[in-house]
């Protein structure tokens, strides 16, 4: 087919790369504009960077609503334009111009978590399972038909990981859609069961300790590697990357939460978390261990 590839992050170089292996003819990627990276310095999308790679044509637009753009999205005579984590609204004109349509690679099960952050409300809300779901986009948030899902357990991944997954997954059923897509009669997305996934706010990742360990466990996955869940030491900013539910006897204590049990373990609102690598601001990531022997936590002493 005659495709248009639009996505941004990491996760949509995985479906651009399979496309692409399948034999599939890009005839342009639509991706976001070069914005500043973490120093500061104007750094391309990882799909801008990977487009060029493999010597296909980019386009960076800010935004889709001209009509220069809408006109120049038809001239590509498509087939089909596959989206994957793209970061802009489609206006109807650029929905409607492929012969069979804008095809999203979405990471959840719809009508479950519509929107920007699936992955990570997914492990937020403790939900045993996720996956992916191919879907002929409208003007709606998510709305449209779906051609294809598969799931996928969700055990004690980060979003990290399990975005690597996904990613995997939507990559393989987008190729078998397009192989078969004239075939295939779109389903309706269910009216039950519809719920949202906002964009993270970095609020989200500061440790609350008198929530559940399980709750925090559970942040502390879906915000690794990115935002990251942290807490305070002294004044000190300390980055909470891997952490568990303690699974010994003492799992109860009568100390406040957030006081520091010894042996990695915090109180918490119910339950004790047992912290397995932090890491300080400024500083390398290392054992929870090595980093209380540093700063010679004291039995109570709270976080």
């Amino acid at each position: 087919m005659r495709l248009a590839f639009m996505g941004t992050p990491a996760f949509a170089v995985t479906a651009l790369d399979a496309l692409v292996e399948a034999g599939h003819t890009v005839a342009a990627v639509y991706t976001q504009p070069p914005r500043p990276g973490n120093r500061g310095r104007v750094q391309p999308s990882p799909v801008h960077t990977r487009a060029i790679e493999l010597g296909l044509p980019v386009r960076t637009p800010e935004r889709l609503r001209a009509v220069s753009e809408k006109a120049a999205f038809a001239a590509l005579d498509l087939d089909a334009a596959v989206v994957a984590a793209y970061g802009l609204l489609l206006p109807r004109a650029v929905l409607a111009a492929p012969r069979h349509g804008c095809l999203n690679i979405h990471a959840s099960l719809l009508p479950r978590w519509r929107g920007a952050a699936p992955v990570q409300r997914a492990i937020l809300a403790g939900d045993t399972q996720t996956g992916v779901t191919i879907m002929r986009m409208d003007t709606g948030l998510d709305t449209g038909p779906m051609l294809a899902s598969e799931a996928v357990a969700i055990t004690d991944q980060t979003a990290g990981e399990l975005t690597d997954e996904l990613a995997r997954l939507g990559a393989r059923l987008m190729v078998g859609v397009l192989a078969r897509l004239p075939a295939i009669e779109p389903v309706p997305q269910p009216e039950a069961g519809v719920t949202y996934a906002p964009k993270i706010d970095k609020a989200e990742s500061r440790i609350d300790w008198t929530r559940p360990a399980i709750g925090i466990w559970r942040q502390v996955r879906a915000f690794q590697p990115a935002p990251g869940a942290w807490f305070e030491a002294a004044g000190e900013r300390v980055k909470l990357i891997r952490a568990e539910p303690a699974a010994d006897a003492a799992t109860s204590t009568a100390a406040p939460p957030g006081s520091w049990l010894g042996e990695s373990r915090v109180a918490t609102g119910d339950g004790v978390l047992r912290l397995l690598t932090v890491q300080p601001a400024g500083k390398a990531a290392m054992p929870a261990e090595a980093w209380a022997r540093g700063r010679r936590l004291r039995a109570g002493e709270p976080l």
